[in-house]
């Protein structure tokens, strides 16, 4: 999809190749690449496309669309399992172009699996459920005949949670993309590798174990973020006008603040008016910094 979403906007935009490869100061054959699924841009890549063409990098993925089912990809296979009581879901995968984990008032799991370009998925991929007690295992597992390489170019995951049902959730794998929308959780723990994620009408304390350069959008989060990272440059997107506080730990690690794309002083919350506030950002790490960047209200729900 990220191939096909490429190609589509060049062509939108009136460029050729070789003007897209000038404009972002690559070379044509990474362009090349790129369309053809041969090679992912890494995130700075990502982010300077993105803004050349000029919309989100969840939408250069191809994740802004509201119809999250995966009707429309040539291949899929779907996995569900009923839930009758509270869980702890813990989720591991081996490499997708795009996980998204979702809330929903089903009393079901349903796991979903789509690619436009692995023609025999229900083949390659195998999703196992276990249920533990109190415990939910979610596997989504590569058999052979899919590499990694593959998977994290074509193959979307989509993992619905029964809201009512979810206690906390782990989840671990490498991915270009992860998406956690409509989902209220104690906890939610991601432990792996990522270039972009998004929280979409989320709250709880999420937990982002990752040392990739992040691009993080907050489109509606309450609750506690911790960003824990070894020598990485993240950057998160909050909505104009949001309450937060922000808090820094660990060796050599910094907050950077941004408005309209401009460096500028500290926004957040201090003293009585963090203690009253519901939203905490912190980064966790060594040598790590984290650019807290304000999205105009009307481009970013709050």
């Amino acid at each position: 999809m990220l191939a096909e979403n490429i190609r589509a906007r060049r062509m939108q935009a009136g460029l050729s190749q070789e003007q897209l490869a000038e404009q972002l100061q690559v070379s044509r054959q990474a362009v090349t690449k790129w369309e053809t699924g041969a090679g992912i841009p890494d995130i700075e890549n990502l982010r300077a496309i993105a803004a050349l063409f000029g919309i989100s990098i969840d939408e250069l993925l191809g994740d802004a669309s509201e119809n999250t089912a995966t009707c429309g990809h040539l291949h899929e296979s779907v996995t569900e399992y009923d839930i009758d009581g509270e869980k702890r879901f813990d989720i591991a995968f081996a490499g997708a172009a795009c996980v998204m984990i979702e809330g929903s008032d089903s009393e079901k799991v349903r796991v979903e699996l789509a690619s436009d370009t692995i023609s025999d998925v229900q083949r390659v991929c195998k999703v196992k459920i276990d249920d533990i007690r109190k415990r939910i295992d979610i596997d989504v597992k590569r058999l052979e005949g899919l590499s990694e390489t593959k998977a994290k170019e074509g193959l979307r995951i989509t993992v619905r949670l029964p809201q009512r049902y979810v206690d906390e959730v782990e989840l671990a794998g490498n991915a270009v993309s992860l998406v956690v929308r409509h989902l209220a959780t104690e906890r939610f723990e991601f432990t792996g590798k990522l270039s972009a994620m998004e929280l979409d009408d989320v709250s709880g304390h999420v937990e982002l174990n990752c040392n990739d350069d992040l691009d993080i959008r907050c489109t509606a989060f309450e609750g506690r973020l911790d960003v824990n990272q070894l020598s990485a440059t993240s950057k998160l997107h909050i909505s104009e006008g949001t309450p937060f506080e922000s808090v820094v730990h660990g060796i050599g690690n910094c907050i950077l603040y941004e408005c309209a794309g401009a460096p500028c002083d500290d926004f957040s919350l201090h003293s009585d008016e963090a203690a009253a506030c519901n939203t905490v950002i912190e980064l966790n790490g060594m040598r790590s910094e984290l650019t807290i960047s304000t999205v105009m209200s009307g481009a970013c729900a709050s």
